[in-house]
């Protein structure tokens, strides 16, 4: 059993995001692991986000284990393989001792860099999920197989969806298929996280890591509302005074919701991990301004 799976539900978890290089070199990416390993339970390794190139989750998340002894989660996606590739990747990746897993259907080929692409997309996420458990339980296609693998499987969820009956009924799926926690799409007030607990009766029904993510500037923060519910609160305060107003906000959040009792928090550092320590540091981030 991982360590991440220890304390998941029993202590304040906190995850960080990490990107794999774009090449072979995987020197910036060990720098930034190191920068955030006393502060992190694990970090999160991601699949090609935005469908663009990037090294193998796998093997990125394999790497920042051997080289800097930091648990990670590795993304996985529906998008680049069929069932066959995705079982082989899933055996390869228990042979390396990665216990975590992030399953993800995949962002559009449309959206990334490589736009002619072909999507498999044989599995959907609930499919996928399912393949996980199978593999866990050491079985495939009603066959043993030579040994069990033995990965934490989460799934993502989104607090400020707009229907949160149906996001509910997409939860309640992933769970159904085998899911064993859920990290979430940025949040940005306590009331968001209150609202979207509401729909499970106050109660959450698996541990929740809520995504925290620093706005930097007025242009990201007009970004992001695209998607997400950033207030007018906090688009106010960094238009005054930059990103050390999005930082300030993040760490309030964080504090809110250790308040609220949950599970933990997964940040985005969107490639800034000198951002982690000040978010989770009780001293003045004042020096980020800069």
């Amino acid at each position: 059993m991982s360590q991440l799976s220890q304390k998941l539900g029993k202590s304040f978890v906190v995850t960080a995001e990490l990107e794999p290089p774009r090449g072979p070199d995987t020197s910036n990416l060990l720098k930034q692991a190191q920068e955030v390993k006393t502060l992190v339970d694990a970090v999160n390794v991601t699949d090609s986000p935005m469908a663009s190139l990037r090294m193998s989750s796998i093997v990125a998340a394999y790497t920042i284990k051997r080289e800097v002894g930091l648990e990670s989660i590795f993304h996985f996606t529906c998008r680049d393989r069929n069932s066959l590739a995705l079982q082989a990747d899933l055996l390869g990746a228990a042979s390396l001792g990665l216990q975590n897993i992030l399953t993800l259907t995949g962002d559009p080929l449309s959206r990334g860099d490589h736009p002619h692409a072909k999507g498999v997309f044989e599995l959907d996420l609930s499919s996928l999920i399912r393949l996980v458990k199978t593999l866990n339980a050491g079985q495939s296609q009603g066959k043993d197989l030579d040994g069990p693998t033995d990965f934490r499987i989460a799934a993502a969820a989104n607090p400020g969806a707009k229907d949160l009956q149906l996001e509910r009924a997409k939860i309640e799926a992933k769970l159904e298929a085998g899911a064993d926690f859920f990290q979430t799409q940025p949040v940005f007030t306590k009331d968001e996280v209150l609202r979207f607990l509401e729909v499970f009766d106050g109660k959450p029904p698996a541990p929740i890591l809520y995504g925290v993510l620093p706005l930097r500037s007025s242009k990201m923060a007009e970004r992001v509302s695209a998607w997400s519910n950033v207030p007018e609160a906090l688009k106010a305060e960094i238009a005054q005074e930059g990103k050390l107003a999005g930082i300030r906000w993040a760490k309030r959040l964080i504090a809110d919701l250790k308040d609220l009792g949950v599970a933990g928090v997964h940040l985005y550092p969107l490639g800034k991990t000198a951002v982690v320590a000040s978010l989770l540091d009780e001293a003045d981030s004042s020096a980020l301004a800069a």
